[in-house]
């Protein structure tokens, strides 16, 4: 049955950050992350005539000929109205984001449930978390190949996060984070990325395999250190954490040379976020004060952009 649909409708998501854990989530390990909430992903929904017409700063005309590296999101649309029972047309789907694509900030997680929580919306409905994750899922699915669902949870979350493969769960901290995330200007080829690391498993097994135990090792340590409210111990599993994706391969000179500007600029830590080869890193502060001087100190070594804030305990 084709139900009456409201006029307009919004939703709204939140970008996400990976304190630790990165790649070796996707071998069965343990991850941190938490919500990044300075960037925002925002999907209205009107009505429309004949066909879907999508509007966003990536693209712009019908979702039938939408580009192939959104095809991603004009399936969780389809496949959103078909959960729905709604007809396929007669949409007008206008996309904000200020979450840069590619950056490892989850982009494509937040694009997903914002378009999902506004197709639910406009039909008067509200998404209960197991639906909206199945949809987003599919988007998922495109942008990263075989997901391992973290970007999906921490999107979803108001709060930090401890991830493994099939269960989540709400984080404490012991006391405030200061982070600063810089933006390599990179485009971080999540995807790619996982599909260097499962090569190398292949290629360097034994290698390999340490790497991505040292890096679950890690995030349970910095789970203690951040129940512990030690931010110096946190400080420095970031700088081995680091050490371990360069082991793997996903780190390069553009990001390294932004780490190593951090933590000369006073950083506790600092480490690569999300994918890798491209993309962002992330740094720890003492202080709020401390992370405007590291932002300050990494723009003007030639970060495309730059976000501090806190997190409360």
């Amino acid at each position: 049955m084709i139900q009456t649909a409201q006029k307009y409708a919004i939703g709204n998501a939140h970008g996400k950050l990976i304190l630790v854990g990165e790649h070796s989530v996707v071998y069965g390990m343990p991850a941190i992350a938490l919500p990044f909430p300075l960037l925002e992903v925002a999907s209205a929904v009107e009505g429309s005539y004949e066909q879907i017409m999508f509007i966003s700063e990536y693209y712009e005309g019908p979702l039938s000929g939408i580009p192939k590296k959104l095809q991603g999101i004009a399936t969780c649309i389809y496949e959103t109205l078909e959960y729905l029972n709604q007809p396929a047309k007669g949409l007008l789907i206008r996309l904000h984001s200020s979450i840069p694509i590619g950056r490892g900030l989850g982009s494509s997680a937040a694009i997903a449930i914002a378009i999902v929580k506004s197709l639910f919306a406009y039909y008067g409905q509200k998404a209960k978390p197991k639906e909206l994750m199945s949809l987003v899922h599919t988007a998922e699915k495109f942008a990263h190949g075989n997901p391992s669902g973290i970007d999906m949870a921490a999107a979803f979350s108001q709060f930090p996060i401890w991830f493994q493969k099939g269960k989540t769960e709400s984080l404490q901290i012991g006391g405030p984070l200061f982070l600063v995330v810089a933006d390599t200007g990179n485009f971080s080829d999540t995807h790619g990325a996982v599909s260097s690391v499962r090569d190398k498993v292949l290629a360097e097994p034994e290698m390999t395999q340490k790497a991505l135990n040292m890096l679950g090792a890690i995030t349970l340590e910095a789970r203690e250190a951040l129940y512990d409210g030690d931010m110096k111990l946190l400080g420095e599993l970031f700088n081995s954490a680091q050490s371990g994706l360069i082991d793997l391969g996903v780190s390069n000179g553009d990001i390294n040379r932004l780490i190593d500007v951090a933590r000369k600029a006073g950083a506790l830590g600092a480490k690569l976020t999300g994918a890798g080869r491209g993309g962002c890193i992330i740094a720890l502060a003492h202080n709020l004060a401390n992370a405007k001087a590291i932002a300050k100190s990494l723009m003007k070594a030639g970060a495309l952009n730059t976000w501090y804030f806190s997190v409360e305990s």
